[in-house]
């Protein structure tokens, strides 16, 4: 399969595709979830729009990282040299960890200062990864 991402002229910009749609999948779910966690669409239950968009975000997640590791795994040693790519991870474990605290702390059942401070946070942290993602190309 790395032979093929190699030796095909589209192969790796298809999964640099693949890669930008699964981070819209993940961040905009996440953007809709937290606009609701401040109020907005207030008739909407909370309970629900989670289960929704937290399943497209997760599904959004696996197709980025899956699509990710193929990414990586055609040339490890360049990016594990790169300060954006190091960055980039250290900030995937941030958002690990945020979601972690979130969902452990049963914050949408609270909707509290705390829980949107964890949204935020989230979705600031997601935003950095996206800029870093970028960088790492440049």
């Amino acid at each position: 399969m790395l032979a093929g991402l190699q030796s095909h002229a589209w192969a790796y910009p298809a999964l640099e595709s693949l890669h930008i749609v699964g981070i819209a999948l993940l961040l905009g779910n996440l953007v809709s979830l937290e606009l609701r966690v401040f109020g907005r669409g207030d008739a909407l239950p909370v309970q629900a729009l989670a289960r929704l968009s937290l399943s497209i975000a997760l599904t959004g997640f696996t197709l980025a990282a899956a699509t990710g590791l193929l990414m990586f795994a055609t040339r490890p040693e360049e990016l594990i040299a790169n300060r954006f790519f190091v960055v980039k991870m250290t900030l995937l474990l941030a958002a690990a960890c945020n979601a972690a605290w979130f969902h452990g702390r049963r914050s949408l059942d609270k909707l509290d200062a705390m829980a949107r401070v964890q949204m935020l946070l989230s979705t600031a942290i997601w935003l950095a990864v996206v800029f870093c993602g970028r960088w790492i190309a440049y």
